[in-house]
């Protein structure tokens, strides 16, 4: 693959940009499995974040957060109920819906989690002088605001 500064054995910028979000990922899933003895993965860990800082509130949104179907928050949300993180209740404005809250226990759990991620975080961009990081939250801010879909890319000729 042809990378973005023309050498044919170097990364692109897209390859690079996924691997250090691997990085970061796998440093921060280490650490998961650590809290409350529960092995939370990242995933349900995101789930439980969405709740925490939208809750309570329908799986609709929670699946919309994660990017996930509709039927897949559902299931992630049936394993952190079934930790005593989560509890489901009727939306007080249409009593067709449910929403989901965090327990007590949740709310501990996602302190702990945000803590992680922040240490985790700090330790990894730490490697970057405070200018590079600035920079670098200024490009990828750039990147995360374009507006719409992206064209696909033209399969064959």
């Amino acid at each position: 693959m042809r990378s973005q500064r023309g050498g044919d054995d170097e990364p692109g910028l897209d390859e690079l940009l996924m691997g250090a979000a691997r990085a970061l990922r796998r440093r921060w899933s280490a650490g998961l499995a650590d809290i409350a003895g529960l092995e939370l993965s990242p995933h349900e860990a995101r789930a439980l974040r969405t709740i925490g800082h939208h809750g309570p509130t329908r799986l609709g949104v929670v699946a919309e957060h994660l990017r996930i179907a509709a039927r897949s928050a559902t299931d992630v949300v049936d394993r952190l109920e079934s930790r005593g993180l989560v509890e489901r209740a009727p939306d007080p404005s249409d009593r067709r819906a449910m929403t989901v809250a965090l327990t007590e226990r949740g709310t501990d759990v996602l302190a702990k989690t945000d803590s992680l991620r922040k240490e985790g975080a700090a330790e990894f961009f730490g490697a970057l002088t405070p200018a590079q990081r600035h920079t670098l939250a200024s490009l990828l801010s750039k990147l995360d605001s374009e507006p719409g879909p992206r064209r696909k890319p033209r399969m064959g000729p």
